[in-house]
């Protein structure tokens, strides 16, 4: 026996307009639920697609910084995200008023299991809003240093000098002490020290370390570059060769210090003056003669 399409039809009708859930005067439907998580679903594919569509249009201005496009690409969607929120909970016939009760109980949740995630949340807003940090600076964390690559809600993703990626949970940057290389400027000054050997002609030695200096490219010219005669060393006479070097990447300053010091160890070698190692004097008493004993060992 077929079914008409009047009998689908209201078979259909029924279970669309199945009640879920009733207390007082709200009810819930099925129909409801179903429309409000399409709402939401469709609702979060509009969003990341605008979001998308206005950071390839932003990215074309001469104006828009890459910071600038991610801190309002996350302002946009956390708006966004709310509003969708707000809009399909009416749909599905659940009052927006229903927090005022789950308030209380959303707090004490908080307090106990999830101090860490809220405050890294909110730290995340704070370095968005402040920028202490950006996409692109160059930071040192204790004894790691890297390339922030991304600011996300719960943490900031590092990509250090070996290639590891390193995750950071957003208040630390809040809490600790971190140094920022590039907050102000990508100008950061070196420093190459050599030791040479006593009775080396030390404004020759001046002279070629700054020589070396002057023809690297990625040292910022117009900025001052200074030799130091630092000390008079147990082994050397040190010196200190002072430099401005435009950072791009965090292996940078390593690379030019490296170039200075092949370029220096050439120079040097080619005007004869020698680069200092650790050395010592035996001086013996001959004014007297050596004492010697020899003893049998046992057996």
């Amino acid at each position: 026996m077929q079914m008409s399409w009047t009998d689908v039809s209201t078979n259909f009708s029924k279970i669309w307009n199945t009640e879920l859930w009733k207390t007082g005067d709200a009810q819930i439907h099925l129909s409801q639920v179903i429309i409000a998580l399409a709402l939401i679903v469709v609702g979060v594919i509009v969003i990341r697609w605008v979001g998308s569509r206005l950071v390839k249009r932003a990215l074309k201005s001469a104006h828009a910084s890459q910071n600038t496009i991610f801190a309002f690409r996350k302002l946009f969607s956390f708006l966004a995200y709310v509003l969708i929120v707000l809009i399909a909970l009416p749909v599905a016939g659940i009052p927006i008023t229903i927090f005022a009760v789950l308030g209380g109980a959303l707090a004490i949740g908080v307090g106990f299991g999830a101090q860490n995630l809220l405050n890294n949340l909110i730290s995340g807003m704070i370095l968005i809003a402040e920028r202490p940090i950006r996409i692109g600076d160059i930071v040192e964390l204790e004894n790691e240093r890297g390339r922030i690559e991304e600011i996300g809600n719960r943490c900031v993703r590092i990509k250090r000098y070996d290639g590891v990626h390193v995750l950071v949970p957003n208040s630390y940057f809040l809490e600790q002490r971190v140094v920022n290389w590039t907050l102000v400027s990508t100008e950061i000054r070196s420093t190459v020290t050599v030791g040479v050997a006593y009775g080396s002609p030390i404004d020759k030695v001046r002279e070629l370390m700054l020589e070396a200096a002057s023809k690297h490219e990625k040292i910022v010219q117009e900025l001052p570059i200074e030799v130091f005669f630092d000390d008079f060393g147990d082994n050397s006479l040190t010196f200190n060769l002072m430099f401005w070097t435009a950072v791009e990447a965090p292996m940078d300053i390593r690379r030019v210090q490296s170039d200075i010091r092949f370029k220096i160890d050439k120079l040097f070698a080619e005007s004869n003056i020698v680069i200092a190692f650790p050395q010592r004097d035996v001086h013996l008493d001959t004014l007297k003669p050596l004492e010697i004993k020899m003893t049998k060992a046992d057996a």
